[in-house]
């Protein structure tokens, strides 16, 4: 009988680390009219109306709000786009972007 040496296979898996999430958040200001508030957040974040009267009114009250968490590039492109639309009509709506914790 021959005495074989076998050696176990060994596999390397890669781990593919997640993106970083990003939070957007909305700055409240007293200029902005609160309905037009609302009408960006329902445009831009696909929110129902409920949902945006209610980070409205917590960002109108608290000063700034989480509006939703994507990954980096997402969160500024919807921050910059939401920022932008207030512009177009003369207000000085923010919208911001931080890493997640």
């Amino acid at each position: 009988m021959i005495d074989a040496v076998t050696k176990p296979k060994t596999r390397v898996r890669t781990k593919v680390e997640r993106p970083r999430l990003h939070k957007v958040i909305l700055v409240n200001d007293d200029f902005t009219p609160r309905e037009f508030v609302v009408s960006v957040l329902k445009a831009e974040f696909r929110m129902t109306e409920d949902q945006a009267y209610k980070v409205m009114i917590t960002a109108h009250r608290r000063g700034v709000c989480v509006v939703a968490v994507f990954t980096k590039d997402v969160a500024e492109t919807k921050a910059t786009r939401a920022t932008d639309a207030g512009r177009a009509k003369g207000y000085p709506l923010l919208f911001t972007t931080e890493p997640e914790e």
